[in-house]
C-alpha cells in the first residue's frame, strides 16, 4: 500500500470526555472529503480512563485510523513514539479536543507546496473561550520567549503544527524530554514546543506561521489541570532551553 501524503497524529491521555462529544467522527467527516490520502494515528499516553476502549469502539469503521498504545511518558513521548511509525510526508499534531478545528489544515498544506519545511498554526491575540487572567499569562509568556528564543514567531504553543515527517524525526530526539526522559506523573504541559521550533530554526528548516481558529473545546476532566503549575514548568523549560543553548548542547544540529 502506498504510503499516505498526511498523518494525522493525535496524542491521547484520559481524553474520555473529548472522546463522547465526538472529535474522531470530526476529523473523518473532513479528511474523507479531500484530495489527498491521509492516515489518523492515535498516540495514546498511558490512559488512566477508558479512553483506549472509546477510540478502538470509534475506529473500527474508520478505515486509516488506528491506535498506538504506548506507556505512560507525556505527551513529547506519545507525539514521539507516533512520529515514529508515522507513514505520511507531512505529520499534523493536533489536540484531541479539537480547539483548532482539523479543517484548520487547509490553511498550512499550501506553504509545503512552497518548499517550507514546518506550518505552524497561531492563535492570535483574540481567542474565543480563553479567560483574561490566561490571555494576560500568554501576553507576558509570549514577551519573556521572544525575548530569550524565536523573536519572529509569535505563538508557539498552539498544539496544530504540521512539520516533513522526515526533519521531525530528524529534530525530536535532541528534545530534551526524548533525550532525558524522566518519569512523569499524570498530566503534564510543557514548552517543549519552543524546544523543537528553536531546533528547526537552528537547524535551517524553513517555518511558516499561520492564523488559524482557535476556541477552547477541551472538556476533558482526567488530567488534573493546574494553570499556575503549567505556567511555571514552561517559563522554566524556556529558560532551559537557552541555557542549553549557550552550553553547546544543540550544537551538532
Amino acid at each position: 500500500m502506498a504510503a499516505p501524503y498526511l498523518t494525522v497524529l493525535i496524542p491521547c491521555y484520559n481524553e474520555r470526555e473529548n472522546l463522547l462529544r465526538g472529535v474522531l467522527d470530526e476529523v473523518h467527516a473532513y479528511l474523507v472529503n479531500q484530495p489527498y490520502t491521509y492516515e489518523v494515528l492515535i498516540s495514546d499516553d498511558g490512559s488512566t480512563d477508558d479512553s483506549r476502549e472509546i477510540v478502538r469502539r470509534q475506529i473500527a469503521d474508520k478505515p486509516g485510523f488506528r491506535l498506538q498504545e504506548n506507556p505512560h511518558g507525556g505527551k513529547p513521548s506519545a507525539l514521539w513514539l507516533g512520529l515514529q511509525s508515522a507513514r505520511g510526508e507531512i505529520t499534523l499534531f493536533t489536540d484531541m479536543d479539537q480547539s483548532t478545528p482539523i479543517q484548520e489544515i487547509a490553511k498550512l498544506l499550501p506553504h509545503f507546496e512552497q518548499g517550507y519545511d514546518a506550518a505552524i498554526g497561531s492563535r492570535g491575540l483574540e481567542r474565543q473561550d480563553f479567560p483574561l487572567y490566561r490571555r494576560l499569562g500568554s501576553s507576558v509568556f509570549r514577551l519573556i520567549r521572544r525575548t530569550l528564543l524565536l523573536r519572529n514567531i509569535s505563538d508557539t504553543q498552539c498544539g496544530f503544527k504540521a512539520i516533513r515527517t522526515e526533519v521531525a524525526r530528524e529534530v525530536f530526539p535532541m528534545l530534551e524530554p526524548i533525550r532525558s526522559p524522566v518519569e512523569v506523573s499524570g498530566w503534564r504541559v510543557t514548552a517543549f514546543d519552543v524546544e523543537l521550533l528553536y531546533l528547526l530554526e537552528r537547524g535551517g528548516y524553513t517555518i511558516a506561521e499561520e492564523t488559524v481558529c482557535w476556541a477552547n473545546r477541551d472538556v476533558a476532566t482526567g488530567k488534573g489541570k493546574s494553570y499556575l503549575r503549567e505556567s511555571q514548568e514552561m517559563f522554566a523549560q524556556v529558560l532551559r532551553v537557552r541555557l542549553n543553548s549557550w552550553r553547546g548542547l544543540y550544537d551538532k544540529l
